[in-house]
């Protein structure tokens, strides 16, 4: 990979380092708020679940803002809102229905963060990276959520906001200053670069919505999404308090939570690696990210169970990490697989997906506080349903694309080479690309940014 293309995957996955560690002070410090603002159980719930509010309304707004103003400014936006916003929490506690309405502000401005991200992926990184570039970005926001699992405890939970809100302050500056948006055509990369991105005519050609939400094999992506976020959302909002109200754990040494962030992160770039190495040794894409989605779907579901068995916070601790860093197999699943099917189009399938995906976060506050007091405190039930979520998400992945017979993700990686090919040459058989490519002439000359000139024997010359 080259300089600029790490460069821009760092800076991303710092980003969404940044992302994850702001949403997880809340579940965290807000043992010790509500103890001082005498906050009830179902106050918590609604503080808790106000993030995702914000979080799912912005994902489409994502690809509107890319479209018209760029993925610099956009991220950069969007990780000064949420930044600007953690740092101003604390002077906003007292008041709770202010506090709500800042908590929706962090989640729209995190929620720009990802789709635009997966645009930048999509378009700047190929195929045989895309997995473990992908489990970076996945597992710097496991560092995140461990970093401030092991710092929230042992500061004043006024300082933790103030600390991270200045880290986004920093990031968006640097963001500024070393990234800038590309709009590729013929000859203004060098081949260390050779990777097409769409023109801005094509990428602000209108789509129809219809086919987003259509599509069966996006829809498999989605439910997987969904149910992967079920148990997440779960595990990230509530374990503090599950493990202080079922083990009497120290409320001010809690540490230990992170460990499952410590094992997502591990097992994510390990999963990233190890997902593009059998797509070099000649697996298909498709099975590839099956065999990543079943992994991180029906392994989490299992330990789940094991963890609400047992009754020993040693056990519950392990099986807890063990469940989350089998999770983290999912950034080389059906994460990875929007770049896959639509690689031009990754930035609204994942908006939708993760819109989709972001009702768990929703439900999970609420929902998992009346089912505790319903079941008068008890939380057997909360992840009994989380693990069967999850086996139910991943027996509808994997059958849907079985039964539909998808090769939409070995067809764009045919798609992906015949467009590096015809970067790399001046000359092409315009019939064998544009049957690869499954577009006109006209289309493939938008795209590239050029003018094609038809000669002798189907020839075509590729010229600026």
């Amino acid at each position: 990979m080259s300089f600029g293309k790490s460069r821009t995957v760092t800076l991303c996955s710092i980003a969404n380092f940044i992302n994850a560690a702001d949403r997880a002070i809340m579940p965290i410090a807000i043992i010790r708020m509500a103890k001082e603002f005498n906050w009830n159980l179902r106050l918590q719930g609604y503080i808790l679940s106000s993030f995702p509010i914000g979080y799912l309304t912005s994902q489409l707004f994502a690809h509107i803002f890319v479209r018209r103003f760029g993925t610099k400014a956009v991220l950069a936006l969007a990780v000064f809102t949420w930044s600007l916003v953690t740092f101003a929490t604390p002077f906003l506690a007292p008041l709770p229905f202010l506090l709500i309405c800042s908590r929706i502000a962090l989640g729209f401005g995190e929620g720009l963060a990802l789709p635009t991200i997966f645009h930048i992926f999509s378009n700047y990184v190929p195929m045989e990276e895309r997995s473990r570039s992908f489990s970076y970005l996945i597992a710097l926001g496991s560092v995140g959520q461990t970093f401030a699992a092991l710092v929230c405890p042992h500061i004043a939970w006024r300082i933790v906001f103030f600390i991270f809100g200045l880290m986004g302050f920093f990031w968006s500056f640097m963001w500024i200053v070393t990234y800038r948006d590309f709009n590729i055509t013929l000859g203004n990369i060098g081949d260390e670069e050779a990777f097409i991105h769409p023109s801005s005519k094509v990428g602000n050609k209108n789509y129809r919505w219809i086919e987003f939400i259509s599509h069966w094999p996006l829809w498999a992506i989605y439910i997987a999404h969904f149910a992967m976020n079920w148990s997440s959302y779960i595990v990230m909002v509530w374990l503090p308090s599950y493990l202080i109200k079922t083990f009497d754990a120290d409320p001010t040494n809690l540490s230990f939570t992170a460990f499952p962030y410590v094992m997502n992160c591990l097992s994510g770039v390990a999963a990233g690696h190890f997902a593009d190495s059998l797509i070099q040794n000649r697996w298909s894409v498709l099975s590839v990210r099956r065999l990543m989605t079943a992994i991180g779907l029906l392994g989490p579901g299992l330990f789940m169970l094991l963890f609400i068995s047992v009754d020993n916070l040693l056990l519950a601790v392990v099986f807890i990490s063990i469940s989350m860093g089998l999770s983290a197999c999912n950034s080389a699943g059906h994460l990875s697989n929007h770049a896959d099917i639509a690689p031009n189009h990754a930035g609204i399938t994942f908006a939708i997906s993760n819109t989709l995906a972001t009702i768990p976060g929703i439900l999970a506050g609420p929902v998992t506080a009346e089912l505790v007091v319903a079941s008068h405190g008890r939380w057997f039930p909360v992840f009994i349903l989380a693990s069967g979520v999850n086996f139910v998400g991943a027996i509808i992945y994997q059958n849907m694309l079985y039964f539909i017979g998808l090769g939409l993700a070995d067809v764009d990686d045919l798609t992906v080479k015949g467009l590096r090919i015809i970067k790399s040459c001046k000359e092409v058989y315009l019939e064998t690309y544009t049957t690869i490519l499954q577009i006109d002439q006209k289309t493939l000359e938008e795209f590239l940014g050029i003018q094609i000139i038809p000669a002798d024997r189907e020839l075509v010359e590729l010229s600026a």
